[in-house]
């Protein structure tokens, strides 16, 4: 126990260190600085950990909330960034590998598919599917797409007008996926109809940073989605919750869905993945009011992949130098 303290204390002021180091950066657009200092960042927190961010003192808690939110900022001016480098081919869909991290969403949307396979009841087969936070470069929406449903609608939502314009234009040569996606500026709070619609909707990781926006959202799906319906959440687990924000599965349950599975990665996907279904309206109300939620009903299947840490240090080595190549090119 005491060297798993000493673990964790080790981490928290070396992530503290970096966070001060990223707070002074006068810009968060890719540039030398930005990328070496978010490598760091990332090689610091994906291996495995016995941290528990979210027992950490006040301090500690304030300071990775401000970080997460750094590297959402950083994050959509990366995607822009490179949005608008690959706007530039004739047909962007063939250079999406010029992304450094491209491989990591091929690998993402891999793992969902396999576990909505897996856990979904009677398999999956959607006809129309939602992404809330699709962002400047939809890559999940793509690779879920052109590899995975190549029969699905695909609706992406963004606040954001650029970052949708921006992703409508790489889809502008392709006559196969670019007909199956179609991109909207909104909140997610201001769509309810329209919810009803999918078979399966997808929640990126940024929607939502703090515990509380993060739960009213997935109320809010809850409260339209049709039942029956799956939801993919990208959460977090360990050291990785100093990038993304942590997502309770009771949290879940308590917005009207059935939890189905959990996966953390510990591998080069960073995001922990939780499968769940809207549940009936008259069940979960039922077993609400008798103090009956999904966890006393079953326990829910955690699904670890095997680790791979010899093979994701020299990914991240190598995402290092194509960032200094990309950074020539353009």
């Amino acid at each position: 126990m005491e060297s798993q303290n000493k673990e964790v204390d080790a981490l928290v002021q070396k992530i503290t260190g970096l966070h001060a180091a990223i707070s002074k950066l006068p810009s968060l657009s890719p540039g030398p600085d930005v990328n070496a200092l978010f490598t760091d960042l990332v090689t610091a927190c994906v291996p495995a950990s016995p941290v528990d961010v979210t027992k950490l003192g006040p301090e500690a808690q304030k300071m990775r909330e401000g970080l997460i939110r750094l590297c959402s900022e950083a994050e959509g001016k990366l995607e822009a960034h490179y949005s608008d480098m690959l706007a530039a081919f004739d047909n962007p869909l063939d250079h999406l590998g010029m992304f450094p991290y491209y491989s990591n969403y091929i690998n993402l949307s891999k793992l969902e598919y396999e576990l909505l396979a897996r856990y979904v009841p009677g398999g999956i087969a959607p006809a129309r599917v939602a992404f809330i936070g699709s962002g400047p470069l939809p890559f999940s929406s793509f690779v879920l797409a052109a590899r995975h449903l190549p029969d699905t609608v695909f609706d992406n939502y963004d606040l954001c007008g650029a970052a949708n314009e921006r992703a409508s234009k790489l889809f502008r040569a392709d006559t196969d996926v670019g007909a199956r996606m179609s991109f909207h500026t909104a909140d997610v709070a201001d769509l309810a109809g329209e919810l009803g619609a999918y078979d399966v909707v997808f929640l990126a990781a940024l929607v939502g940073m703090a515990a509380e926006e993060k739960a009213k959202v997935i109320a809010h799906l809850g409260a339209h989605m049709a039942d029956g319906a799956a939801l993919v959440v990208r959460s977090a687990h360990g050291a990785r919750g100093f990038l993304y924000p942590i997502v309770d599965p009771e949290d879940i349950g308590r917005g009207g869905f059935e939890v189905l599975a959990v996966c953390h990665p510990d591998d080069d996907v960073v995001n922990s993945v939780i499968i769940a279904r809207k549940s009936n309206d008259d069940v979960h109300a039922d077993e609400l009011q008798n103090g009956r939620g999904q966890h006393g009903r079953r326990t829910v299947p955690v699904v670890s992949p095997p680790c791979r840490f010899g093979e994701m240090v020299s990914e991240v080595t190598h995402k290092r130098e194509d960032f200094a190549k990309a950074e020539v090119a353009f």
